[in-house]
């Protein structure tokens, strides 16, 4: 069986940013273009534009600064609060990364939706008593 896990982010239960958003946002960060950024990223401008509006709405506040085309061309750059949810997430990534071999399953499967999943432990931090609750679910 092959573990597979992904992180997303949300905010009064609603989804704010996953694996994508965070590759939009590193790339928006690498070219200083949303246009640059959806292009590196094989993904349309509207698609990008969208999810990043669309985050922007949850979270109540920018997380990319966008200047319009013109003469000199447009540009964007990710502001504090994208920045630091971008931090966020590569940390997170990190530490699941590292926690991945202490991966404790605690042992019961359950039922939600159709789907089943294992409710699983990852230590982050033992000597704080911190860790991750999550769920794997278990895929025909």
């Amino acid at each position: 069986m092959e573990v597979k896990w992904r992180i997303w982010f949300e905010k009064d239960g609603k989804h704010v940013m996953g694996k994508g958003g965070a590759e939009i946002l590193r790339a928006i960060k690498e070219y200083g273009s949303l246009s640059k950024a959806a292009k590196a990223l094989g993904m349309s401008y509207r698609f990008a534009w969208k999810y990043i509006t669309k985050m922007e709405k949850a979270l109540g506040d920018k997380v990319v600064e966008r200047e319009r085309g013109g003469k000199e061309g447009g540009g964007a750059k990710l502001t504090e609060l994208g920045e630091k949810i971008l931090k966020m997430y590569d940390e997170a990534e990190e530490k699941l990364n590292v926690c991945l071999g202490g991966l404790v399953v605690e042992g019961r499967v359950e039922m939600r939706e159709g789907e089943k999943f294992v409710v699983a432990k990852l230590p982050i931090d033992a000597r704080e008593g911190e860790g991750f609750r999550l769920r794997i679910w278990i895929m025909k």
